[in-house]
């Protein structure tokens, strides 16, 4: 595909076929995007867009994926290749026709350098106007055969007659063109490289555990079972947990943070990762398409292969724009024979606005962009799912956050031990029931009392009661923890002494527990989940957008209370259902407002696809991620505004790109109409205009997160 016209032309193709439902067309890409029906044969799609003009082969789904650059390198070689061949045949017919250009002999040597340009290098311009032409369509393809062959068989038609020939400008314009592809291409690899470096990642051996010891195996062998060995300075070759030893792993590539992370027996680990300090034994649990780089690799792909809404306007231009450009070229040529300027001036001014018109730039100005905004992504920790996010980031109202995990960090830690007893006998006893209990809150005493240095003990006789407290027997003592009413039910006196530090460090926010034994309540806990120390720079960040900020939590009041204002947030909800969130989104929306959801739980997905753009931490649940549109890999809450920023920019630069093409064929085609143009001029400006767009759109790759 060449142009916009090319990339319309497959997919109306593709739409109309037997159980397709629906097909995007990807000009940068090069790629299709088909949904169709179960049963449907890939082969009747090949033969389809086969019948037009273009070749189609089947990307099967695997980790490898497709690599794009290496497509585009291929193409630069091969363009730089042609543009060589054409560049020495036709600067010596330049030459020629700048000196004597009306001796027999000149115009003759002129031909004979500048025929293997034009139907050797231009072979495949020729080609594709001539299967389009039978079928009553053109493209790009058209207007570049029809301007070098008008040139070129004038001159030949008059190469023996009185007249001038134009066979450098035949030269010219399939040169330029040609230069114009090679630059082309080197640009389309960088802003697809996004993939590229993705694939990079993935090591091609592993270390494999058996029986008869240590094996190397290509990573395309690996099974779920086995197990790995990873030195220092490996990349972890696929998903995983480790079995045995410890070690501390790059994650960069998966989050954008810098910092490593401490892994351990049953820990999880992503292959691509790097193995930093220590040799671990890892078993494999997924392998090829099913991990997380190969998850990764597709959804950048899907991003890059559909299409912005914006984009349709564009398509729907370069349908009709060529058969324009043609009927504008006739009339042209037709009014300046009738002034009077004769067969040759007429020709060189309507080549000029065949040659000006193409609608390249068009095409390539929204892919691209799309490409390089969304690998930028990728780079950051952060994957659009769709091209349309970026415009629907633009209107963004208000960005609802769910509390827990997400502007927290979803783990509780111990605030407060108010005890009569010593301290470390205090969390000795409190702590080994918690441990025994397992509650994420109890938990949270159980890690107190570690981090003092205090050894826990065997509980017994555990007995529990949701929701209010739990009893057991430690060091031969019965010790109860949990809400008031639930230690005086279990025998325990004293609780009034402790009811207003209770009161108190509820009233903050936290949840509080009472604890004792031997018949007496003897000290107060109170536990909360912590703030991340990012949330109040990416509350203030949003606010920088223009966005509203608020916060919903199934927290009660005072916890929800205490971390919006602690993060600087002014509105919040808190003992939020899943359906009370997802009906705060709705009441924002009725009142005409656009608003993005950020959260990471099961019970915040119904919010998420109510939102116009919902946000799901990648690190949360399954049924959070699908439900997103915007997948943010890493915990860090800034990536929401460096989310929405990044989405912004992309819009912008797709919408300049399209103002450029737009406004480059609305000015170029009349200068050229009243002859300011020569062809070959013309010939260098489209080049031009086509590589400009994606210079423009490979600016997107220097976006700064500065998280």
């Amino acid at each position: 595909m060449t142009c916009a016209t090319c990339a319309t032309r497959v997919e109306r193709v593709l739409t109309r076929q037997e159980g397709v439902a629906n097909a995007s067309v990807n000009l940068a890409g090069a790629s299709a995007s088909v949904d169709v029906a179960a049963g449907t044969d890939p082969a009747a799609l090949v033969a389809a867009v086969d019948k037009i003009g273009y070749s189609l082969s089947q990307h099967e789904l695997n980790e490898a994926g497709r690599d794009v650059v290496d497509m585009y390198s291929g193409e630069e070689r091969e363009e730089r290749r042609k543009f060589w061949i054409a560049a020495a045949l036709t600067a010596p017919a330049m030459v020629l026709h700048l000196f004597g250009p009306h001796e027999l002999w000149n115009a003759i040597v002129q031909g004979i350098l500048v025929t293997p340009v034009v139907f050797y290098v231009g072979a495949r311009y020729h080609r594709v106007g001539w299967r389009l032409a039978r079928q009553g369509s053109a493209n790009m393809d058209t207007l570049i055969s029809l301007g070098s062959l008008a040139a070129y068989l004038y001159s030949l038609v008059v190469v023996f007659g009185h007249g001038d020939v134009f066979f450098e400008t035949a030269g010219m314009i399939i040169t330029l063109i040609t230069l114009g592809k090679v630059f082309e291409a080197r640009a389309k690899g960088q802003a697809s490289d996004a993939v590229h470096r993705l694939l990079q990642l993935r090591p091609e051996t592993a270390t494999l555990v058996t029986d008869e010891g240590l094996r190397e195996v290509s990573v395309d062998e690996i099974a779920p079972g086995d197990l790995l060995r990873i030195k220092p300075g490996q990349r972890i070759p696929t998903d995983g947990v480790v079995a045995q030893g410890g070690s501390s792993v790059d994650e960069s590539m998966l989050t954008g943070e810098p910092a490593p992370v401490s892994k351990g027996p049953g820990d999880r680990v992503i292959g691509a990762t790097v193995n930093q300090s220590g040799s671990i034994t890892m078993e494999a649990t997924e392998v090829g398409a099913d991990t997380v780089l190969a998850g990764i690799v597709r959804m950048v792909e899907d991003a890059q292969s559909s299409k912005a809404p914006i984009q349709r306007l564009a398509d729907s231009y370069s349908a009709k724009f060529v058969g324009a450009v043609l009927i504008i070229s006739l009339l042209v040529f037709g009014f300046w024979l009738t002034a009077g300027d004769g067969v040759g001036e007429a020709l060189r001014i309507a080549v000029a606005v065949m040659i000006i018109a193409c609608p390249c730039a068009l095409g390539l100005a929204t892919p691209t962009a799309v490409m390089v905004g969304s690998g930028r992504g990728a780079d950051l920790g952060i994957l659009y799912k769709r091209a349309e996010v970026f415009e629907q980031a633009r209107t963004i109202d208000v960005m609802i956050f769910d509390k827990t995990g997400t502007l927290t960090r979803g783990v509780m830690a111990a605030q407060e031990v108010l005890t009569d007893v010593d301290r470390d006998e205090f969390l000795r006893l409190v702590g080994s029931l918690e441990a025994a209990s397992g509650h994420p809150i109890g938990m949270a005493v159980a890690l107190a009392a570690d981090e003092s240095g205090v050894a826990l003990t065997d509980a017994g006789q555990l007995l529990t009661e949701p929701g209010m407290g739990a009893r057991a027997i430690v060091d031969g003592r019965w010790v109860a923890v949990g809400k008031p009413v639930y230690l005086h039910e279990s025998g325990l006196s004293g609780g009034d002494r402790w009811m207003t530090e209770f009161e108190r460090l509820q009233d903050a926010g936290q949840t509080v527990f009472m604890a004792g034994w031997d018949g007496e309540v003897r000290g107060v806990v109170s536990v909360s989940d912590s703030l991340r120390v990012e949330s109040i720079d990416a509350v203030r960040r949003l606010r920088g957008l223009g966005i509203e900020v608020e916060l919903v939590s199934g927290d009660g009041p005072g916890a929800t209370g205490r971390v919006a204002e602690a993060s600087g947030i002014t509105s919040f909800l808190s003992g939020a259902t899943p359906d009370s969130k997802a009906k705060r989104v709705t009441e924002i929306q009725e009142q005409g407002k656009t608003v993005a959801f950020y959260g990471d739980g099961v019970n915040d997905a119904p919010a998420i696809t109510q939102a116009d753009l919902g946000l799901a931490v990648g690190s949360g649940t399954g049924v959070a991620v699908e439900a997103g549109d915007i997948i943010i890999l890493n915990d860090d809450p800034r990536s929401a505004a460096v989310a929405v920023e990044l989405a912004r920019d992309t819009f912008k630069t797709i919408r300049a790109n399209l103002i450029w093409a737009f406004l480059y064929n609305t000015v170029a085609i009349p200068v050229a109409a009243v002859g300011l143009l020569t062809p070959t001029i013309a010939a260098g400006a489209m080049a031009f205009s086509s590589v400009s767009v994606v210079l423009n759109a490979l600016r997107l790759k220097r976006f700064d997160a500065r998280l």
